[in-house]
């Protein structure tokens, strides 16, 4: 029986280039509109390209307040954001009415390739286009097994839905041009300070010269303070842990996840033209090994999805015996252990055998063999869970509670397709943030 296969050619990729995207070396300061590194109207609390998307809207939108960015990191957007496959998604896979499918159609239009390798998988992929279609997802056609050869020569398979636009980016990168735009916009970034306590300041005698209160103390691991009137937290794999700090409900809880990657050898770079994607396993948020073309040119292949033994584990032998005892404590892992066990120990062995995770990618492309293919970079996915075990499928964006309160929004959960919507998401931060407490300080503004 022939595998079932979806698969398109993105000829040719689509890049996008960011202005400004090759200028890592940023930091404090900005250049419109200079402020107290010790006092801010808002104080986003990590660096990646949520944050510092985040960051960037707020201020264009909001050019006399003060707001800074504080990164635990000595550079910025070193974890998801610098680890991912650099895919800009359609938003085809997420559940209509979604926050994850509003904002990720509303941030790219995309092409992709979904590949069905088995006959049961048929229904899937109509459903995947059938949702494609309710999230407004443009000009996406299924494509017969007879026509898939056309887009992927070396690609077998039943059938694909293909869709005409597609980008492939160095999010890290973007990140970088975010920062850049937010600086000279007057925006500061404190790099080196891990945040370690959230608290209502003991005295609020601190005051700007709009002679305005800060009345909340953002403190760090080395005993330094900085005063704010807002905090936005966008924390990635610590979101929980920061909520938690700020005295707000710490689940959902995050739980690490590594996926790997392989590489294909570049002498083998003409057995694909585009990204191919299975069809994804509706139980699980994750999308499966796939066939990536990334920007230098090079394929990467994967990723899978294990659990790491480590928040920051990027190899796979990495541990840390308290962060995978936190895990088991206090989030619902457990009863996610027993419910996909089976899952969980496959996912196991392919990371462990390469042969097995060849074997997988042979379904799509038969040619590549393990000769093929050497062991490339990893990513960790923040995904949250529930205390009964559950995945949490959509982004969770919450308030404060407690005596901090409203001074508090929670960016909680926010893997793939984060990058892709991360400008669509700052638009929904700035627009909550509005309509919280910056009424106030926006009426208090000196220009």
């Amino acid at each position: 029986m022939h595998p079932i296969i979806s698969l398109q050619t993105l000829t040719p990729l689509h890049t996008l280039t960011m202005p400004g995207s090759g200028v890592p070396g940023l930091l404090c300061g900005g250049g419109r509109r200079s402020s107290s590194t010790s006092s801010f109207d808002i104080v986003i609390i990590g660096g990646g390209i949520v944050g510092l998307a985040s960051a960037r809207t707020l201020i264009l939108k909001h050019p006399g307040l003060s707001i800074g960015v504080v990164e635990k990191e000595k550079d910025l957007a070193l974890h998801q954001t610098g680890h991912n496959s650099g895919i800009i998604h359609s938003g085809i896979y997420y559940k209509p009415e979604s926050l994850k499918a509003t904002l990720c159609v509303e941030g790219a239009a995309l092409i992709y390739e979904y590949l069905a390798v088995e006959q049961e998988e048929i229904p899937r992929l109509q459903a995947l286009y059938e949702r494609g279609l309710q999230n407004g997802v443009q000009r996406l056609r299924l494509i017969q097994q007879e026509d898939i050869k056309k887009k992927e020569s070396y690609c077998r398979g039943l059938m694909a839905i293909g869709c005409p636009y597609t980008g492939i980016v160095n999010y890290q990168q973007v990140a970088f041009s975010f920062a850049q735009d937010f600086q000279e916009a007057g925006g500061s970034i404190l790099k080196d300070f891990e945040v370690k306590g959230i608290e209502i300041a003991k005295e609020n005698s601190s005051r700007s010269k709009d002679g305005m209160n800060y009345p909340i103390a953002v403190k760090n691991s080395k005993g330094k303070e900085i005063r704010c009137r807002y905090v936005v937290t966008c924390a990635g794999l610590y979101s929980d842990c920061i909520s938690e700090l700020s005295g707000c409900n710490p689940d959902p809880q995050i739980v690490p996840f590594r996926g790997d990657y392989l590489v294909l050898k570049p002498e083998k770079g003409y057995l694909v033209k585009g990204n191919i994607y299975p069809v994804p396993d509706s139980r699980f948020p994750f999308l499966g090994v796939h066939f990536t073309p990334r920007l230098k040119g090079t394929i990467w292949l994967g990723p899978n999805a294990v659990l790491t033994f480590k928040w920051e584990g990027y190899r796979p032998f990495d541990f840390d015996a308290r962060d995978i005892v936190e895990v088991i404590l206090k989030s619902g892992f457990i009863n996610l252990m027993f419910q996909h066990f089976s899952y969980g120990v496959n996912e196991m062995y392919k990371a462990c055998l390469l042969s097995e995770t060849v074997k997988h990618l042979q379904k799509f492309i038969p040619e590549i063999t393990i000769s093929d293919v050497l062991r490339g970079p990893a990513g960790v996915r923040a995904q949250a869970l529930d205390r009964d075990g559950n995945l949490v499928e959509d982004f969770v964006f919450d308030g404060g509670t407690g005596e901090i309160g409203d001074r508090v929004l929670h960016v909680r959960n926010a893997p793939s397709p984060a990058a892709t919507s991360s400008l669509a998401i700052s638009r929904m931060i700035a627009e909550e943030a509005q309509q919280s407490v910056l009424a106030p300080v926006l009426k208090l503004q000196v220009y």
